[in-house]
């Protein structure tokens, strides 16, 4: 699993990613651990030092962010503490809030299971796997002017050529246009290239792009399969 620590030259990414996998977890919660997450989540975006790995606000401030009484705070903050996201860093006395840490670690943890729901790039980036990067890719020159595909049959592999020709018409042009669909079931799509290196080299390069346009058109889709 991937660093959760928001520092470095990926700090504002490892922001957006830590703030999407709780988002997610909570939407596939009920109503009371949904509004709890969303509480936290208000808490970090607005009071949160991330360089510091600090929260130090007060319950009556809390209580008006959430638009409870200082009595919800302090349950809803134990349950945190509880669940092991929050830790005490400090206990509050008299004139001085508490200050807590994150354990982004835990949090990490235990939303992984719901990563996959956001896609497969961001699960792969989450458990630490490598990315393709778009510079490394060089698209072989195509032929004229490649136009965009017909959507008149309205098959899910139509409209997902025609994602991938608005996004990059380059690649589209080189790497997907000549790509036929001959299945699609039990999750599967299967796509026919017109030669074994044009399959080797759309699979080891556009997998996962492949993979999240075609679930965009097609939700039950779960795998690429690429053949020649």
């Amino acid at each position: 699993m991937q660093s959760p620590k928001a520092v470095g030259r990926q700090a504002a990414a490892r922001k957006y990613d830590i703030i999407t996998a709780l988002g997610t977890y909570a939407l596939a919660r009920g109503k009371h651990e949904h509004r709890l997450v969303l509480r936290l989540l208000t808490l970090i975006t607005a009071r949160y030092n991330w360089q510091r790995n600090e929260l130090a606000v007060g319950q009556r401030e809390i209580a008006q962010m959430w638009s409870v009484d200082e009595r919800t705070v302090k349950r809803e903050m134990a349950k945190l503490r509880a669940m092991g996201w929050l830790v005490v860093r400090r206990q509050g006395a008299r004139g001085r809030v508490t200050e807590y840490s994150m354990n982004f670690d835990r949090m990490m943890s235990d939303t992984s299971d719901d990563w996959s729901k956001v896609g497969p790039d961001f699960n792969l980036r989450m458990h630490g796997g490598p990315e393709p990067e778009s510079g490394q890719i060089v698209p072989m020159p195509a032929r004229g002017v490649v136009p965009a595909p017909d959507l008149k049959d309205g098959t899910a592999w139509a409209l997902a050529q025609a994602v991938l020709h608005s996004e990059d018409p380059a690649n589209y042009g080189s790497w997907f246009h000549a790509l036929k669909c001959t299945d699609v079931s039990g999750g599967r799509m299967t796509l026919l290239a017109p030669s074994r290196f044009h399959a080797a080299y759309v699979q080891s390069h556009f997998a996962t792009k492949l993979l999240r346009v075609c679930q965009s058109v097609e939700a039950g889709v779960s795998q690429v399969i690429i053949t020649e």
